[in-house]
């Protein structure tokens, strides 16, 4: 999920910013430091929005930066257990599918792909359910349901189902929508 949160912290300002407007510098610096980065309890942080406040900034011996108290606002993206997403197929091994949720990928294991059995079509690089005869490659919008989450700032997996009502290819579920008519 998308998020607006505030957060309090000592920003650190190199010299190479001391030209600019107090505040325009430390946004600088939070953009440098932040963005694009995952942190355990944040999430993916996608963008500084705006400085809230900053107090005086402190000089340490021997450091050349300066240290500002600040408060700001970031927009993260933090999965939620259990959410609903939509998503692209980036990638797709014998083991499952990799999904593009927003910022960062989930996997879909072949047992979570459907109630069927999954083969890997190597030549036609697609998985096929034996029954149902539903096709899954890259490129292929898909909804999901998160079902697990570990996010570190050095591996992030996040793990998904499309086996629930509801979920799956776009193009599977407008077919079953078909045929229920």
């Amino acid at each position: 999920m998308y998020k607006i949160i505030t957060v309090s912290d000592n920003v650190k300002v190199s010299p190479k910013y001391f030209s600019k407007d107090v505040s325009k510098s430390i946004k600088d610096s939070l953009i440098e430091q932040l963005e694009g980065n995952i942190d355990d309890s944040l999430g993916v942080i996608l963008n500084v929005i705006n400085i809230i406040s900053a107090e005086q900034g402190d000089i340490f011996p021997e450091d050349p930066c300066i240290f500002y108290p600040t408060k700001f606002e970031l927009l993260v993206y933090q999965p939620e257990l259990h959410e609903i997403v939509k998503g692209v197929v980036v990638d797709l091994t014998e083991f499952g599918v990799f999904v593009r949720i927003g910022p960062i990928d989930g996997l879909v294991h072949v047992s979570q792909l459907m109630d069927d059995f999954v083969s890997y079509d190597e030549k036609n690089l697609n998985l096929v359910g034996k029954k149902t005869k539903r096709i899954l490659k890259v490129g292929d919008s898909v909804i999901a349901r998160i079902v697990s989450i570990s996010m570190k700032m050095d591996r992030n997996k996040i793990g998904l189902t499309m086996r629930q009502e509801g979920l799956g290819a776009l193009h599977w579920l407008e077919r079953s929508k078909k045929a229920d008519k």
